[in-house]
């Protein structure tokens, strides 16, 4: 199971936890990169104080590597990246993945304090660009991703792609919940295997009950593409499964924003008494109380892959199973 990318990033596997917003905790990433594979937190929406003590816990947790995610978008942006991304390093990040825009003003940032850069693309093009700016790896995520989609080409035939266009590891996603598609995308010419979804449905997963029982529940079929959730993030598309708020945009012939079926209320509520509104792109952590099936619930079309709840670690250790299974299938039917 060694790859360019886990030489690179010093991990058992090819396996990598997606940075699934506010899902993310010290716990899961932990666990991931203790079961050798990529741990992730997600910190673009944190505070400077609450991104430096997600980071030293997760260090203390583990103490093999994990990665950090920055959003890039100006939308997202609640402080000036290059500061933010200077408390991930002095907090001890040493594995930066950044999305959503231009990596090339932030690798020098990084390789100055002995860290790696990927960067997420959605064409060869955009690898290319990342390539020159600098990137130690590159992640192809294609658009049957769940949560916020860069691309809007399969995975399939996305990854040979990009594949062919760069010469730094390259790391798919999209799609991907078990072994047999960490193989299919390794046998594309990928270095490891990007997953969101199926980390979402473990038991260390930031996320609320109601909204973990619904992506193990739903099928490959009952995910949708959409900008519909666009509040707090304007004009980014992204992956949800189906509930009434989109059958209710939809029958009301998918009106434009401002006109569209229950426009301001207010469908759930935080810990905090941050009131969300039909149409937030707010996660449903357990903290959230209210009609969290009226909110976003993000996941990917390989949700109908995604049956059941797990540890991360049983996660890790099953996928590494069925990857190993699949590939000697393959080379049965080569031989």
């Amino acid at each position: 199971m060694e790859t360019a990318f886990t030489g690179l990033a010093g991990v058992e596997h090819p396996v990598v936890q997606a940075p699934i917003g506010s899902a993310t905790c010290p716990e899961l990433a932990a666990a991931v990169s203790n079961a050798g594979g990529l741990g992730h937190l997600a910190v673009t929406w944190r505070d400077r104080e609450e991104t430096q003590r997600a980071i030293e816990r997760t260090s203390a947790l583990t103490d093999r590597p994990f990665a950090v995610n920055l959003v890039l978008d100006d939308a997202t942006r609640e402080r000036p990246t290059d500061e933010h991304l200077s408390v991930c390093l002095d907090a001890g990040a040493r594995i930066v993945s950044l999305s959503f825009g231009d990596a090339e003003p932030y690798v020098d940032q990084v390789h100055d304090a002995d860290g790696l850069v990927l960067q997420t693309v959605g064409s060869a093009a955009e690898a290319r660009t990342a390539q020159a700016a600098g990137v130690d790896a590159v992640v192809t995520q294609g658009w049957e991703a769940g949560g916020h989609v860069q691309s809007e080409v399969a995975t399939l035939p996305l990854v040979p792609r990009v594949v062919d266009a760069v010469d730094v590891p390259v790391v798919a996603a999209g799609g991907i919940a078990d072994g047999r598609g960490v193989a299919a995308v390794l046998s594309l010419g990928a270095d490891a295997a990007w997953l969101g979804t199926r980390f979402l449905a473990t038991e260390e997963a930031n996320v609320h009950r109601g909204y973990r029982e619904r992506v193990t529940a739903v099928d490959e079929t009952e995910t949708v593409y959409t900008g519909l959730f666009d509040k707090g993030w304007p004009g980014m598309s992204h992956r949800v499964v189906e509930n009434d708020t989109v059958r209710q945009w939809r029958a009301a012939d998918e009106p434009e924003p401002g006109d569209r079926p229950g426009e301001d209320a207010v469908v759930a509520e935080s810990a905090d008494g941050t009131s969300i509104e039909r149409y937030s792109e707010a996660l449903a952590t357990p903290d959230v109380s209210g009609d969290i099936d009226e909110m976003a619930l993000f996941a990917g079309q390989s949700a109908g892959l995604t049956d059941d709840v797990l540890s991360a670690d049983d996660v890790v250790e099953q996928l590494v199973a069925e990857t190993e299974s699949a590939i000697d299938r393959a080379a049965g039917l080569r031989r």
